[in-house]
């Protein structure tokens, strides 16, 4: 895979950045601004943080009485940052996510100043438009794929995504896609909304079984369970042939936004391919 060896200076972007004294408002008015995901704090141009809007919610919501203008960015709770360097290569950074399971790698610069970032879309995006590989969707995707049927209820399609870790519930009718269950599709109103947005089973789970709400906890389950999937699925699922090729998948992820395919045979499911799925290819 020729692409593997291609250097990081070719992919990496300038990343939105923040002082450890920039307030929390400020931060999300930064992040909603500009249109991005994450910021870099940076500390005389070196990296030391990294601040979600994921994160700025759940610190909002973890505030109880402290004044929201005390909190500065140097308060959030730090996370791994994993490096490379612009020297580097596409199959170093994949081995890296793919080690981690992380979306996110800086790259640092002398001193262990900041040069940038690159991410799993990045990689991505790589592979479709610099990479010269012809390589079939069968290849690479993923056969066993988590499946429900359109009259099961929506309790046992979260028990799936719960018990697998997974982020879709691929729904099927006689072995045909016909639509797709997330956790954003039915994450109760009384969890929070920085829960809701990031749809993480796991923080689902443990909001949901936190001391106090075991009654809501009941209520939900009573109010949920006459509800099916076909009820908050997305129907029409766009998909990919497994005969077609990866970069094919590439261009119906980047322009639907969204990070994963079903894959059909004869219009039958036979596997799933997400953006990890061609991360990990590069990374082998």
């Amino acid at each position: 895979m020729n692409i593997q060896n291609l250097g990081l200076s070719e992919l990496i972007s300038n990343p939105i950045t923040v002082s450890p004294n920039t307030s929390l408002l400020k931060t999300r008015e930064i992040i909603l601004e500009k249109k991005v995901k994450r910021v870099i704090v940076i500390d005389k141009k070196n990296p030391i943080g990294v601040i979600t809007e994921k994160d700025i919610a759940k610190k909002i919501y973890e505030l109880g009485t402290k004044p929201i203008n005390s909190v500065k960015a140097k308060d959030f709770k730090p996370k791994n940052l994993y490096t490379l360097t612009k020297e580097d290569s596409v199959k170093d950074c994949a081995k890296l996510m793919k080690k981690h399971r992380i979306s996110l790698v800086i790259i640092l610069g002398r001193n262990k100043t900041l040069q940038g970032i690159v991410t799993k879309t990045d990689l991505v995006k790589a592979f479709l438009t610099k990479s010269s590989d012809s390589i079939k969707v069968s290849k690479i995707m993923k056969t066993e794929v988590i499946t429900s049927a359109p009259s099961d209820p929506i309790l046992h399609i979260e028990s799936l995504l719960i018990k697998y870790g997974i982020s879709r519930v691929i729904i099927k009718r006689n072995q045909i896609p016909v639509g797709i269950v997330t956790f954003r599709d039915f994450v109760p109103a009384k969890i929070p909304q920085w829960i809701a947005e990031s749809a993480d089973p796991k923080e689902v789970q443990e909001y949901k079984f936190k001391k106090g709400l075991k009654e809501m906890h009941s209520n939900q389950m009573s109010y949920l369970f006459p509800f099916h999937a076909t009820d908050i699925m997305s129907t029409k699922p766009i998909t990919i042939n497994e005969n077609d090729e990866v970069k094919q998948a590439i261009t119906k992820m980047i322009k639907y936004d969204i990070s994963g395919l079903p894959v059909v045979k004869n219009s039958k499911l036979v596997g799933i391919i997400t953006k990890t799925d061609i991360v990990n290819a590069l990374a082998s």
